[in-house]
């Protein structure tokens, strides 16, 4: 029956998304599309910023460690004289991403196991360190493209795969959020010490929760990829991540739907000023500075849409009655 819960999503939002990939102007498609990958980047940034209460800044480095692995294997494979070109481009380009999450995910748990008994500050600069490295290593290794990174990826990155990859990075979220790990990892996040005290393997959590992170953040870069058909160093800086961070940070600490609803609206913000662009950034950051200072704890907090639902009906009935 869970499983069957998990999979209703997609089987509910897969002839939407087609709808939306045949109806969507160019233009549009391009704002969608980059809509979906940073809600998938802020909802997997979420699982360690949000869950655990942890501050990492490698989001970008691993969204690179997924990009380049999904390109190099999509060239590779190129194009089959004996199969359907939809049926073998999407079987590649699915093989890809996955192989692109798993590399991400390898490279988080390297990261994780280590910079995860640090805490606050510390763990931050560990992972900043690790975007950079990441960064100057692809851009001084000739076989990935050096500084220039690899063009001519293949089109593959569809409204349908992002649409899906989305739905997946939400679901994977809100099923961890209520299982016994989920609830071990807010316990981490209101009280290490006390979490611990209580027997919780903390570390070994806040490892979990980093490298299904990271394993999405690859996803993530993938599809960017493979729509923008340039796979380059200049796309993965920490300045990614900390687009990335403020997206988390803004829609609520823990909250996923805070998450979706900051990506779509510090996407579409961006999106909306490229008429004034001698003062996007700066109205851009004006926008940030102002819902802050209104909203210190995120524009969500700690709860959900329907916790926000489920309040004004019990209002509402107070009222009533």
């Amino acid at each position: 029956m869970r499983a069957w819960k998990s999979l209703l999503p997609f089987v509910l939002g897969l002839p939407v998304l087609w709808l939306i990939q045949l109806w969507a102007p160019p233009q549009i498609a391009i704002i969608l599309v980059n809509i979906g990958v940073n809600v998938i980047l802020a909802v997997s940034l979420n699982m360690v910023n949000g869950f655990t209460g942890q501050f990492s800044l490698g989001h970008a480095g691993f969204m690179a460690v997924g990009a380049y692995t999904a390109a190099k294997i999509t060239l590779a494979f190129g194009e089959s004289a004996s199969v359907s070109p939809l049926v073998w481009n999407n079987g590649v380009f699915f093989i890809a991403l996955l192989a692109g999450m798993g590399m991400a995910a390898f490279m988080g748990l390297l990261v994780g196991i280590p910079s995860l008994r640090l805490r606050g500050d510390y763990l931050a600069i560990v992972t900043l360190g690790f975007n950079e490295i990441i960064r100057v290593l692809i851009e001084n290794m000739s076989w990935l493209g050096g500084a220039t990174g690899i063009s001519g990826v293949p089109p593959y990155t569809s409204l349908i795969w992002v649409g899906l990859g989305v739905l997946a990075a939400i679901v994977t979220a809100r099923r961890l959020l209520l299982s016994t790990h989920g609830r071990a990892l807010l316990a981490i996040r209101e009280d290490e010490v006390a979490a611990e005290a209580m027997g919780v393997d903390t570390t070994g959590y806040k490892v979990r929760a980093f490298v299904l992170s990271a394993a999405f953040a690859g996803l993530g870069g993938g599809l960017l990829g493979h729509y923008i058909l340039l796979v380059t160093p200049k796309s993965f800086t920490y300045v990614k991540s900390i687009e990335v961070v403020v997206m988390v940070v803004l829609g609520g600490m823990g909250s996923i739907s805070g998450a979706v609803f900051a990506a779509v609206l510090l996407t579409s913000s961006l999106e909306l000023l490229r008429g004034v662009d001698q003062y996007r950034m700066v109205i851009y950051s004006l926008l940030l500075v102002v819902l802050m200072l209104s909203r210190p704890t995120g524009l969500f907090g700690h709860r959900e849409v329907w916790d926000f639902a489920k309040s004004w009906r019990r209002k509402r009935a107070e009222a009533l009655s």
